[in-house]
C-alpha cells in the first residue's frame, strides 16, 4: 500500500540516509584541514534546515564555531604538554562531531515504519534491522524521560547541570542520574515487547502507507556527499592546490 506524505520540509529514504552517514563518516575522515570539517558541518546543517531542524543546527553551527576558534587559538598560542593534550582531544572531536549532528538528524527524521520498509528492500539481515529499529525509539524516549526528570526535580531546586553536580553530588546522582537510569532500562523493556507485539520478527515483507523509493532528491543529496568526498580526495592528492 502506498500513500502520501504530509509533513512539512524535505524527506529522504532511510536508505539514502544511512548512504549520507556513510559519506559523512569518510569525508570527516579524510578532511584536509579544520576549514573543510567546518565546511562539512555547513552542508549538514543545510540539509537539517530543510528537513526543518533551524534550531538545532543554528546551536550545532554556532557551538562547532566556537570550537573552531578555540582550536585554532590553542594551536597559535599553546606550547608543549597542554597543547599536545588538547589538539589530540580537539581532533577526535572534530572527528565525530559532524557524524554526530548528521545522525541526530536521521533519528528524528526517520520513522521506524520507514526504516524497517526500507530495510526490507534491501533484503537487510533482521539481526541487524531490530536493534536499529529499536534504537530509533529509543533514544527519543529516553530525551523524553530526561526533560521529564529535570522538570519535576528544579522543583527541588535540584539542578542536571554541571555546577550543580559539584555543588550537590550526592543529590544529583539520586534524584536525577538514578531515576534516568531506571527509566532507561525500562524503556528498554517495554520497546522490545512492544516490537515483538507489532510483528517486527515477521519474516514476511512490509508494507508502509509512505511509498519508500529514492526519488530525485534523494539521488541530487547523494551526489553532493559523494562530490565532496572526492573533491577532498584531490586535495589530499594535491591534484587541487
Amino acid at each position: 500500500m502506498s500513500g502520501k506524505r504530509h509533513k512539512k520540509g524535505l524527506w529522504l529514504d532511510p536508505r539514502a540516509k544511512r548512504f549520507l552517514i556513510l559519506m559523512c563518516v569518510l569525508s570527516s575522515m579524510f578532511a584536509p584541514s579544520l576549514a573543510y570539517q567546518f565546511f562539512l558541518v555547513m552542508l549538514i546543517a543545510i540539509l537539517g534546515a530543510f528537513f526543518g531542524k533551524w534550531k538545532y543546527v543554528i546551536k550545532a553551527v554556532c557551538f562547532y564555531a566556537v570550537i573552531c576558534a578555540l582550536t585554532v587559538w590553542i594551536m597559535a598560542e599553546m606550547t608543549g604538554t597542554l597543547r599536545t593534550m588538547f589538539i589530540a582531544f580537539l581532533g577526535l572531536f572534530h572527528k565525530v562531531y559532524a557524524c554526530g549532528i548528521l545522525a541526530g538528524i536521521v533519528l528524528t527524521t526517520t520513522k521506524v515504519n520507514e526504516f524497517l520498509s526500507a530495510m526490507n528492500r534491501v533484503h537487510a539481515p533482521k539481526k541487524l534491522v531490530i536493534p536499529m529499529a529499536v534504537m530509533l525509539r529509543y533514544i527519543p524516549t529516553i530525551q523524553e524521560d530526561w526533560r521529564y526528570i529535570k522538570d519535576a526535580m528544579r522543583m527541588r531546586d535540584v539542578s542536571p547541570s554541571l555546577a550543580g553536580f559539584l555543588a550537590h553530588p550526592g543529590m544529583t546522582v539520586e534524584c536525577i542520574y538514578v531515576p534516568l537510569l531506571m527509566a532507561a532500562s525500562k524503556a528498554a523493556d517495554d520497546l522490545s515487547v512492544a516490537s515483538v507485539t507489532r510483528g517486527i520478527e515477521n519474516p514476511n515483507p512490509r508494507t508502509c502507507l509512505v511509498q519508500i523509493k529514492c526519488g530525485a532528491a534523494d539521488w541530487g543529496v547523494m551526489a553532493v556527499a559523494v562530490a565532496y568526498l572526492i573533491f577532498e580526495l584531490c586535495v589530499r592528492g594535491g591534484v587541487i592546490s
